[in-house]
């Protein structure tokens, strides 16, 4: 009788359509209450305008913030803002939300033009310093918006799934010893908390800031890099076949040669994995 689906597992096929959606309702939103308050705001003032230019205005805005997202969603990833590298991550952050304005800037006023002169208008930005000044500061806001729910996002997905550590891991910069191997991860799930034998993990798999540890159709999240769990796990059960990936020898069913000089591994549960043909060799001499 096949595993029951964990809660994460039966949102997967839904999970790309749920992340678009709720963007895209969000900046449609905001461009629709938006424009009805630069209405409202435009006319109290007595400003003269076209009816249809608050709602270009707004909607060329939300549009090019919109498609910025997947970007920012990768710098996330690439330099999470946490608080053991908050001072690392956070000059890059800066750097980037100038260039996220600069780019919001250009896209939006590229738009408007082109708005305007098929609807035979003729748009003005207004003062350069002034304005620069007043989108950057908006667009700062913005991004932090942006970034904060995309990492508080990301937490509660790696709370579902499931985020390990190292039982008492070394201090960050302090060498490993070659036997100081860890026996068992602690893994917190939800409110929950249990251990993992090292034994059980069947292969790792680089996850950008993370790997993966796979162990019985689950994933387990440890913050580090394939490099340093390499290090920590037991060569003579564990070894690289792949730059993205470590197996359990002791999970190999089968090594499928390829024309291509690489190699596909069986493993025990069914799953494929794949070797690179400069890991090739050493696999077998390590599996001899």
């Amino acid at each position: 009788m096949p595993a029951e689906k964990t809660l994460l597992e039966r949102y997967a096929p839904y999970r790309r359509w749920v992340e678009a959606g709720f963007w895209i309702a969000v900046f449609g939103a905001q461009a629709a209450f938006n424009s009805g308050v630069t209405v409202i705001e435009l006319r109290r003032l007595g400003v003269p305008h076209h009816p249809w230019e608050p709602v270009v205005w707004e909607v060329t805005s939300n549009l090019v913030l919109l498609l910025l997202v997947p970007a920012l969603a990768w710098l996330e990833a690439r330099f999470p803002l946490r608080w053991d590298t908050l001072r690392r991550g956070l000059p890059t952050h800066i750097a980037a939300s100038l260039l996220y304005s600069a780019m919001h800037v250009a896209a939006m006023l590229g738009l408007r033009h082109a708005v305007y002169a098929a609807l035979d208008a003729r748009y003005r930005f207004g003062d350069w310093v002034p304005s620069l000044t007043y989108e950057y500061l908006k667009d700062v806001r913005s991004y932090a918006l942006i970034v904060a729910t995309i990492a508080l996002y990301r937490f509660f997905l790696l709370r579902l799934q499931g985020e390990a550590r190292l039982l008492d891991a070394p201090d960050e910069g302090a060498p490993l010893e070659p036997l100081e191997r860890p026996q068992r991860f602690l893994v917190h799930k939800l409110r929950k908390e249990f251990l993992v034998a090292a034994g059980d993990i069947e292969w790792v798999q680089a996850q950008s800031n993370y790997v993966g540890l796979h162990v019985r159709g689950h994933d387990y999240l440890l913050r580090t890099t394939m490099a340093a769990i390499e290090k920590r796990l037991d060569p003579a059960r564990f070894v690289r076949v792949h730059r993205s990936y470590i197996v359990n020898l002791d999970q190999v069913a089968e090594i499928e040669p390829l024309e291509s000089g690489d190699a596909r591994l069986l493993m025990r549960d069914g799953s494929r994995i794949p070797c690179s043909r400069s890991y090739k060799e050493r696999l077998r001499a390590v599996a001899a």
